[in-house]
């Protein structure tokens, strides 16, 4: 019998480990590419035009994102990042290569024209669409069990390559599929797929900080002081709490604007955008709401007025729901980190603690893991970014560990699992149709009780059989239900006056667990299954339940 963890060990494969290599190397490059066009080009021209074009601008993106999606991206959706997680936990992972072009210029469209979301999103995308894509052309020689392995290291490479951060990367890519766990299955291919994507893009690109404020003044703090660590504490509890509510927003957001028009979509969102330009331009003399948050985490490093950072907290907060309502294609990492930066200047500002970069910084690190429910990654981002000082690093763990208890189940990430689940859950979540029996000799309604015993009971050993009458399931015909009958009236009574109807039937939808569960409900070992019209499609058996879990152990399936 094979060992359950032979998948697993797969990763240690040399053939796993180059094409993972590889996979960074071509993630870096394409994630270079649209990271340049997004931010260097479209973005830095929109910040030199007049007020009255930026206003605009993000309602355009929209339009032009939606119209990408439509024609370039084979009518594919706005979600990215998340798409990452949908497909890591389906049965059969498939992020299709064609819509990658299409999305990134759908992500160039909504970041360069000041849309309040990340480059990240369409880089994770962009990222294990590439793993799934290269496993499928090396098939034959990495093996076609390993798909997790290359989507979970794209990911990795997407994250690595775009905030120049290879272990936040990898944890991020481990991290964000579920809330209260990891995959540490796909280690070793993340690692290195994290790391040439890395080498790759500053190879390319430089190694300036993506966010320009964790490079500044890391020196000032050598040590750390009872108060950080109460600050720290404070910033865990309202960026747990902002978390939460941001989650929830996202939520409501997108479930709201997914029943209305894409017409008043956009018009909802354009133009709440451009109110928020305006305000922005009005209270701190630049859009601030524009981009992905950059701008906003920059001007935040400096006195400023508790009122003011409150203000612009808001604004960024309504900016980025506003986007995601006119259906702007992006992530929310950077839209996190940008609210995480305000909160901690506020706090900081707040205990008199406003000339250090501290508590900015821990508050990146605390709404980043509550948003996400990725609090190592969130740190790891902090030690990467800070050069790994520790007086940075100790207080931020305070932070994102607070946050995640106040942040509590709440995510932004929409397909985000609770945890792994175990080797029998994964065998429940198995759909019905691996056991479903169709080749069923069923009796007809007017057979009588003495044909059923004769040719089912005493010839098949069938204690329980279904009733069908033209291909609609009636009933089940069970021997306990005839052993009360004299067998004089066998003849003369049929099976309809005595089958049950109580059972009940499954959908050819239903899982393993959803059969488990019925079975034992109706203390039956036989469940018919049956479409919408009561059509009779097979049955479903306790026995078959048990000979499936023995072939998957042999097999090691």
């Amino acid at each position: 019998m094979k060992s359950r963890i032979a998948p697993f060990v797969k990763g240690h494969d040399v053939r796993i480990l180059v094409a993972s290599a590889t996979t960074g190397v071509v993630v870096a490059m394409v994630v270079a590419l649209f990271d340049a066009i997004a931010v260097e080009v479209v973005y830095d021209w929109l910040l030199s035009q007049r007020l009255t074009l930026q206003v605009v601008a993000p309602a355009v993106g929209s339009v032009m994102a939606i119209l990408i999606l439509r024609h370039l991206a084979f009518r594919s959706t706005s979600s990215t990042s998340d798409e990452y997680l949908r497909a890591f936990h389906d049965r059969n992972p498939s992020l299709p290569i064609r819509e990658v072009p299409g999305k990134l210029l759908a992500g160039v469209a909504t970041i360069g024209l000041g849309g309040a979301v990340g480059v990240e999103g369409p880089s994770i995308y962009a990222g294990s669409s590439l793993g799934l894509w290269i496993q499928s052309r090396f098939g034959q020689i990495v093996g076609r069990d390993v798909v997790r392995l290359l989507l979970t290291a794209g990911a990795a490479a997407g994250v690595a390559a775009v905030f120049k951060a290879p272990a936040t990367g990898v944890m991020f890519a481990m991290e964000v599929p579920y809330r209260d766990d990891v995959t540490p299955h796909a280690l070793l291919p993340s690692l290195l797929a994290a790391a040439s994507s890395y080498a790759t893009f500053v190879a390319l690109v430089g190694t300036e900080p993506v966010v320009p404020l964790l490079d500044q003044g890391t020196a000032s703090v050598l040590s750390v002081q009872v108060v950080d660590l109460i600050g720290a504490l404070v910033l865990g509890l309202a960026a747990g709490a902002g978390g939460r509510g941001f989650a929830w927003l996202v939520r409501k957001t997108k479930t709201w604007s997914q029943g209305l028009p894409i017409a008043r979509r956009i018009a909802i969102g354009g133009a709440t955008m451009a109110a928020l330009a305006v305000l922005s331009d009005w209270a701190f003399g630049e859009a601030l709401t524009l981009g992905p948050g950059v701008d906003a985490m920059v001007w935040a490093n400096g006195d400023r007025a508790l009122q003011l950072i409150a203000l612009l907290f808001a604004l960024r907060l309504l900016a980025t729901a506003a986007t995601l309502v006119a259906g702007g294609v992006g992530g929310l990492f950077i839209p996190l980190a940008s609210l995480g930066v305000l909160m901690g200047a506020f706090v900081g500002s707040a205990i008199g603690q406003d000339q250090t970069t501290l508590y900015p910084i821990l508050g990146l690190a605390a709404f980043l893991g509550a948003g996400y429910r990725a609090p190592i990654a969130a740190v790891m981002f902090v030690a990467e970014s800070t050069g790994g000082v520790g007086s940075f690093v100790v207080p931020a763990l305070v932070a994102a560990a607070v946050s995640q208890l106040v942040a509590g189940p709440s995510s932004v990430a929409d397909h985000q699992a609770q945890h792994r689940l175990g080797y029998l859950e994964r065998r429940f979540t198995l759909p019905l149709s691996t056991i479903l029996e169709t080749d069923v000799l069923t009796v007809p309604p007017d057979a009588s009780v003495n044909e059923f015993v004769y040719f089912h009971v005493l010839a098949r050993r069938e204690r329980v059989v279904p009733v069908v009458d033209g291909g609609t399931y009636l009933g089940m015909a069970r021997l306990d239900d005839i052993s009360e009958l004299d067998r004089e009236v066998w003849d003369q009574t049929t099976i309809r006056s005595v089958m049950t109807t109580e059972l009940p039937v499954a959908q050819p939808s239903w899982t393993l667990r959803d059969a488990v569960a019925a079975m034992e409900t109706a203390d039956s070992d036989v469940l018919a299954v049956c479409d919408a019209n009561g059509t009779f499609i097979g049955i479903v058996a306790e026995d078959d339940i048990v000979k499936l879990d023995e072939i998957l152990d042999e097999t090691g399936a």
